[in-house]
């Protein structure tokens, strides 16, 4: 076997002890008489054995001459240090090693037999045109470094991986070009330092085998495995997607295994709340709390005894428990946090603080099954730890808050994407005065020239469906209330049964009669003032104890009264809204796409929404008057849609409501401005603020001449005041009739008179529905009732 088979490499090996006899010539001089002794005995092996000198590739030749190598290599290796050094014999790059010292040899075998000793950090990819670089600074003199720490991964006796580091003496090392290498120029050497990975033009520098590599390298090898586990803890703590990553947790506890050099070892986290006072677990895959065990969270009092709370909160200091089982055994009441161990089979335990300056944010929490492993001797192990998890909990917990942040404002207050860049340079500008020792303010955020669209999607007949509901829910509460007293009645005939059972059947015809605005809020206070202290008598004394619980237990806590229509109310309206913002918005990303513009809704009893599109929001020269066209075709359209996909789903709902569409056409660009106060943008201007009056008052709108409202059910209405809307609107309306999404029966109505708002006018036409989104049939409202219906 030749060690040069199956390898690419522009360089041929040869094991040559040449630089090192050259060594033993320089010492055969020596004044000292044993080391010239030994010098000139070494010298004469080599005479009788050349082939050391010259080099050999043949692999046999190593175990036919091990004992002289070994004599010729014992200074190297002295016998004295072997079972110390870790120390080899080899050819630089492979894992091919011929001599070795006891401690290696001992490190291996403990291994077990069916390990393979692999360099870390060595790529194979690469060791072709690594060779080459040492090539150029052996034979040219190029002062080109490619040091990286190489690495060995040997599992002990446990299992656990330690790290073991590689440093190589290659004194005893020289390479001779053969005759097909080629020379190397200073141009050559410009060109491949900005080509590290093109391999064939290494190749083509240097063909391989066209170097002998003749002689060998000393490695020096050092268990670095603390420094590399502290260094894996810190990788694993920089990593992105901690908590979502599976094998994050498997790998962090691997490396603390190999820190502390304990199999078994389990980390847990527990954050500290400072705001509650309370400890509470991480959540992500693999991550526990041996602190407050299976709970969410634990108050700081039920997870630590009184010391251990001040050593660890208020001194920043860990604690250590050597033998949980002792301390659990030993003590009438064990502390808290022993007894949340031991419930978990934990033998020893260290809990360190996770502070800075600002307090405490968590404790990590190191633990095993075996009792006195960890201990507060050990424990100082975390010392060279904890500044790499303080920083990566510190920029956890602002992460964190950005995403809090982020939240809020995405939930709460947005910034609409199209118009973010300006509130960014506004920003900037901000903290560069700041910056320059000025005093900031944050400028006016106004866009000029934008054409607004508006539309909503509104429930109609909302108020007398909540007003249905709420005396349906009275109606109930007051019957059951006078059922309890007419049983009541029975057992005793107080006259006080009778004027309740009176009073309640008074608002009972009152309800049926004449529903008023306070009718609900004079109710609910004679059932909460009048009947309930009543009930808690009778409860105890009349044998209707399971009546009344049931009773109050059907009362809604935030409202004092029964809750059951309504209920079905409110959470109608909520899917309803859901279901209109989901789709609006789901389509509004396709609307984005062909042009940007700026776009919020609000939910009320229905969708509203508000979209501005001009040159000044999208910050580039190219805003064009067909985008406006195409923006509120595609509002019609959705309009449409949405009004289909309601009523696909209307049957789904607790309580049937019906809903009408309307679209309000403003054809005069406004300026609109960021309100700090309200977190919102509104109109600017005496001018623009009448299309805000006919935005909010226009739905309730009459046709003139008429008490019928301008918005229906079944229809869209598109409400505007100049003659150039009415003929764009009617060309989008003939093409979604084409298209099926609209009938054929088009009305033009004139509007009655709003304050300060004259002259306006509306489109209205009925929608084309389908049962389904499948659906191929198309239907007018009233046939789209009767086919539900039928």
């Amino acid at each position: 076997m030749d060690i040069n088979d199956n390898i690419d490499s522009p360089l041929e090996l040869k094991i040559s002890f040449n630089k090192l006899i050259e060594e033993y010539e320089a010492l055969s001089n020596s004044e000292d008489a044993f080391t010239s002794n030994r010098a000139n005995y070494i010298l004469q092996l080599a005479r009788d054995y050349p082939e050391l000198r010259d080099g050999f590739s043949d692999v046999s030749v190593l175990e036919t001459r091990k004992d002289v190598i070994k004599t010729i290599l014992q200074d190297s290796f002295s016998p004295i240090l072997t079972k110390n050094e870790i120390k080899t014999a080899s050819v630089p790059f492979h894992n091919f090693i011929f001599n070795s010292s006891t401690r290696f040899n001992s490190i291996l075998k403990t291994a077990g037999e069916d390990f393979q000793l692999q360099m870390k950090n060595m790529p194979e990819d690469d060791v072709y045109i690594i060779s080459c670089t040492i090539i150029l600074n052996f034979c040219y003199g190029f002062n080109l470094s490619f040091k990286r720490p190489f690495y060995y991964e040997i599992p002990d006796a446990d299992g656990i991986l330690r790290f073991y580091k590689i440093l190589y003496n290659a004194d005893f090392c020289e390479i001779i070009p053969k005759e097909n290498a080629i020379e190397i120029t200073q141009s050559d050497y410009d060109e491949l330092l900005d080509n590290f990975e093109n391999i064939e033009l290494w190749k083509k520098k240097f063909p391989p085998n066209s170097y002998v590599f003749k002689g060998f390298v000393i490695s020096n090898i050092f268990d670095v495995t603390d420094d590399q586990s502290i260094s894996n803890i810190k990788t694993s703590l920089i990593g992105d997607k901690k908590r979502q990553d599976d094998e994050f947790s498997g790998e962090f506890h691997d490396v603390f295994r190999s820190l502390f050099g304990i199999s078994d070892l389990k980390v847990g986290f527990s954050i500290y709340n400072q705001d509650e006072g309370f400890f509470e677990r991480v959540y992500g895959s693999g991550m526990n709390s041996y602190l407050i065990g299976d709970k969410a969270s634990k108050t700081c009092s039920d997870a630590l005894c009184n010391s251990s709370y001040d050593r660890l909160l208020r001194e920043s200091k860990f604690i250590s428990i050597s033998d949980v089982e002792g301390m659990f055994n030993n003590n009438e009441v064990p502390p808290p946090h022993i007894k949340s161990l031991y419930s978990q089979g934990v033998k020893s335990a260290i809990f360190a603080p996770i502070a800075n300056e600002e307090g405490l944010m968590g404790i990590i929490e190191i633990v095993s099954g075996t009792p006195k492993v960890l201990n507060s001797i050990n424990a100082n192990k975390l010392i060279d730890v904890m500044p790499f998890i303080v920083s990566a909990v510190e920029r956890t917990k602002s992460e964190e808050e950005n995403l809090v942040e982020a939240i809020i404002q995405q939930e709460c207050t947005s910034i609409h994407p199209s118009v973010k860049w300006r509130f960014a340079k506004e920003a900037k500008n901000f903290i560069k005065a700041e910056l320059h020792g000025q005093k900031p303010s944050f400028k006016k955020i106004a866009f000029d020239n934008v054409y607004p669209l508006f539309g909503q999607i509104d429930i109609k007949g909302s108020s007398i469906a909540r007003n249905t509901a709420t005396k349906r829910d009275l109606t109930l509460q007051l019957s059951a209330a006078r059922s309890l007293f007419e049983k009541a009645s029975k057992k005793d005939a107080l006259p006080i049964f009778e004027q309740l059972i009176y009073q309640i059947n008074e608002y009972l015809a009152d309800l049926n009669k004449n529903f008023q605005v306070d009718s609900e809020q004079q109710i609910s206070a004679f059932l909460n003032e009048d009947i309930e202290p009543v009930f808690r008598h009778v409860r105890a004394s009349y044998e209707l104890k399971e009546e009344i619980d049931q009773y109050f237990e059907s009362i809604n806590e935030k409202g004092n009264t029964f809750y059951f229509h309504r209920k079905d109310y409110d959470d109608s309206i909520i899917k309803i809204n859901r279901e209109m913002t989901s789709l609006l918005d789901e389509k509004q990303l396709d609307a984005q796409a062909m042009y940007p513009h700026f776009f919020e809704r609000f939910k009320t009893d229905g969708v509203e929404h508000n979209m501005y599109i001009g040159e000044s929001i999208t910050k580039e020269d190219s805003f064009n008057p067909i985008f406006l066209y195409n923006l509120r075709l595609w509002q019609l359209q959705v309009m449409c849609e949405m009004e289909n996909a309601y009523y696909q789903k209307q049957s789904e709902w607790p309580v049937q409501l019906d809903v009408a569409s309307m679209i309000l056409v403003f054809n005069q660009p406004l300026s609109i401005s960021f309100r700090m106060d309200e977190k919102q943008f509104d109109v600017d201007g005496t001018y623009n603020a009448r299309y805000e009056i006919v935005k909010k008052r226009v739905d309730k709108a009459f046709i003139k001449g008429t008490n019928k409202r301008v918005t229906e059910k079944g229809k869209i209405t598109i409400v505007y005041s100049q003659k150039q809307d009415e003929r764009e609107y009617l060309g989008y309306v003939k093409f979604l009739q084409s298209k099926n999404y609209l009938d054929t029966d088009i009305e033009i109505v004139e509007l009655e008179d709003l304050q300060a708002v004259t002259g306006l006018k509306a489109i209205r036409v009925s929608v084309l529905y389908h049962k389904a989104e499948d659906d191929k049939e198309y239907y007018t409202y009233d046939d789209l009732m009767k086919e539900i219906k039928a």
